[in-house]
């Protein structure tokens, strides 16, 4: 599962909405301990050694049934096939790859909820509410499967989108949880 708990205390703190980096305000520093702190990433089954052992073994497959044809005219139609099909793969690997490098942090503290997503282009947004406000919604039907929503501060956002269904009901029940949690502890 991709979910990590994180317990250093000190997350950064939030925009009013889901912002981009350039028009959100830096976060302030909280010196409490968050109760809930989650990196959320996508699944990645392939590691760069990896991509680059299948690059491989599809050239060498592909060099196997050229072999009879190497020293004829012929050659030059089938090998610019095969190189187009390794490049596109190659350029379909690198992009999964980076594609990767997205981040979603999840952080709870009794009085907010911050969600912050790094996307693989670098790019930040930001958004929070109060915990006490916002509503969770998984929609368990329809595609795609345990589809989660977070609801509040005037707005409402996906929230691990590139998870299987069962990490996002998991997440779901999770944040349920700890928000059930801090409203207790917050409560007079």
């Amino acid at each position: 599962m991709a979910l990590q708990d994180e317990h250093a205390a000190g997350a950064k703190a939030p925009a009013a909405r889901f912002q981009d980096e350039g028009s959100a305000i830096d976060w302030p520093e909280r010196s409490d301990a968050p109760l809930l702190d989650l990196d959320l990433w996508p699944n990645r089954s392939l590691t760069v050694p990896g991509r680059k052992r299948v690059l491989w073994l599809m050239a060498a497959g592909f060099s196997v049934p050229l072999l009879p044809l190497t020293l004829t005219k012929v050659i030059w139609i089938p090998l610019g096939f095969c190189i187009t099909v390794l490049v596109a793969l190659w350029y379909a690997l690198r992009r999964n790859t980076a594609d990767g490098r997205m981040v979603e942090r999840v952080t709870l503290w009794a009085d907010e909820l911050r969600v912050e997503r790094i996307e693989a282009s670098g790019r930040v947004k930001r958004w929070r509410a109060d915990p006490y406000w916002v509503r969770i919604t998984l929609l368990e039907q329809g595609r795609p499967e345990n589809y989660l929503t977070l609801k509040g501060g005037g707005r409402e956002i996906e929230l691990g989108a590139f998870l299987s269904p069962e990490e996002r009901l998991s997440l779901a029940e999770r944040l349920e949880d700890a928000i059930r949690t801090a409203l207790r502890g917050a409560a007079p």
